[in-house]
């Protein structure tokens, strides 16, 4: 074999001995990027399917509402008093003195004896099961067609949601009966009483449940709380404050506190006053996000 023919054949040989190897990294690319998408795919299809898992509510026995109390609350046959969880109706004095009836109690109380009076509920319970006041927490439903009571009394717009840390299941789907109800005015959304505040307005309904909307100017962590300024003084400004086992909650939820800065929010809780009007945060329900 002459040089020339030698060195053409070992060109050739390592030709195919690179094609050879490039095949096979090529196809061992491909076989891992298939596999890292099938993998993607489950944890996806695995995330999505807990996500959509229907909130297991603890069954809590039925009985007949023999009394509607005002708008939120009830007395069943059995003797208990139950307090449908999730929602405020505008209050009745009850007894209180000084208490001023609050704009269409009357309406939400007709409202819910509508729904419930005479009727079998049956009690759910989706996290802490009795109040300070004895009363259960449940959520209601009619034995007769499964109707949600609480899901009746938001969509008439007679009620808003009402939401506690060791009380969130169904939050959600309460938050959007409230907000449709609310886009189209319905009930206590076309009585000024009930409007959303701006920061600027909270600090002239302090000691009472509101929903506040506004932009966050400044987020911040601070000795590990979290605090939202909607102000330039931290001292008179409206500001929601969240301690440090809240804020672990949030973080579980995905909401990153310092990360709003910029938000558009809406809040709903108590007002106090420190420093300015505040609201503390003690679980995620409470916050809506609206956008940059």
């Amino acid at each position: 074999m002459t040089a020339s023919c030698l060195v053409q054949t070992i060109a050739s040989g390592s030709e195919r001995l690179i094609r050879t190897g490039v095949t096979y990294i090529v196809r061992a690319m491909c076989r891992s990027v298939a596999l890292f998408i099938v993998l993607s795919a489950l944890f996806v299809a695995s995330t999505a399917t807990v996500a959509l898992e229907p909130v297991a509510l603890e069954t809590g026995g039925a009985s007949r509402v023999v009394e509607v109390i005002d708008g939120d609350t009830v007395l069943l046959e059995d003797g208990r008093e139950v307090r449908l969880v999730g929602i405020q109706a505008p209050k009745l004095p009850l007894g209180r003195p000084g208490f001023k009836t609050w704009p269409l109690a009357d309406a939400a109380k007709r409202a819910l004896e509508d729904l419930a009076l005479g009727r079998t509920v049956r009690l759910a319970f989706g996290g802490r099961q009795m109040d300070r006041h004895g009363r259960a927490l449940a959520h209601l439903y009619d034995t007769v067609d499964d109707r949600w009571i609480q899901e009746a009394m938001l969509a008439r717009g007679l009620a808003r949601v009402y939401s506690f840390p060791d009380n969130r299941a169904m939050v959600s789907e309460m938050l959007a009966l409230e907000r449709e109800a609310r886009d189209a005015g319905r009930g206590i959304w076309s009585d000024p009483f009930y409007e959303i505040l701006t920061p600027e307005e909270a600090a002239d309904a302090i000691d009472s449940f509101q929903l506040v909307e506004g932009r966050v100017l400044e987020a911040a962590i601070v000795r590990g709380r979290g605090y939202l300024n909607f102000g330039e003084d931290h001292r008179a400004d409206f500001t929601l404050y969240i301690d440090p086992e809240s804020r672990r909650r949030f973080e579980a939820a995905g909401i990153d506190i310092e990360s709003l800065s910029g938000m558009q929010i809406r809040v709903r809780g108590w007002l106090k006053s420190y420093n300015g009007p505040e609201i503390e945060l003690t679980h995620p329900e409470q916050l809506e996000l609206l956008g940059d």
